[in-house]
């Protein structure tokens, strides 16, 4: 493969060969040409666009969102994605697929705790307002409740251990390769 500096010398090389061109002009097309190579070099293995204006706008756009604070990616209105910088209500499962990523894999990433909802804080807070609304608090706590009990009494009749083991699925391994030497 060949490197940067060769083919910005063979595009230069050609348009010297149409007309003529001062020493000064052809460093200055090799430099540039160079520099744009290696903006486009950039741009194709972090998948951005190669339109020179958008290739710009993205460079600028990941130098700012690698400066911005995760926290500060979820506001009252919307949230930001920290690797497009894409602003929506929430963060989906079908966007964040597009970097490659689950939604834990991206909270690991960026910082944020495992049980942070990956959406604005209005929506956030709808969403509580309204489970608290069907009652969800009081009916969890009575679930959790009635569960314990369930598990305290099988475990005082000795049968919720084998309850569990009755349960479980059936795993068969295969044995281990003996190392022969």
């Amino acid at each position: 493969m060949k490197k940067l500096l060769d083919i910005a010398a063979e595009i230069v090389q050609a348009q010297a060969s149409v007309g003529q061109m001062s020493a000064e002009l052809i460093e200055q097309a090799l430099l540039k040409t160079f520099s744009t190579l290696q903006k486009m070099q950039r741009a194709e293995e972090k998948g951005l666009f190669l339109d020179k204006g958008a290739a710009e706008e993205a460079i600028a756009e990941e130098g700012q969102n690698a400066k911005r604070e995760p926290r500060e990616s979820i506001q009252d209105d919307k949230i930001t994605c920290l690797e497009c910088g894409t602003e929506m209500r929430q963060l989906t499962t079908k966007h964040l697929s597009s970097h490659d990523l689950t939604p834990r894999q991206y909270k690991q990433k960026w910082g944020f705790s495992l049980k942070q909802p990956l959406s604005a804080k209005s929506l956030t807070k709808a969403r509580s307002k309204a489970a608290k609304k069907r009652g969800l608090p009081e009916n969890l706590v009575k679930f959790l409740e009635e569960r314990r009990q369930k598990k305290a009494e099988a475990a005082a009749a000795g049968g919720y251990e084998a309850e569990q083991k009755e349960s479980r699925p059936i795993v068969k391994r295969r044995p281990k390769a003996r190392k022969t030497a």
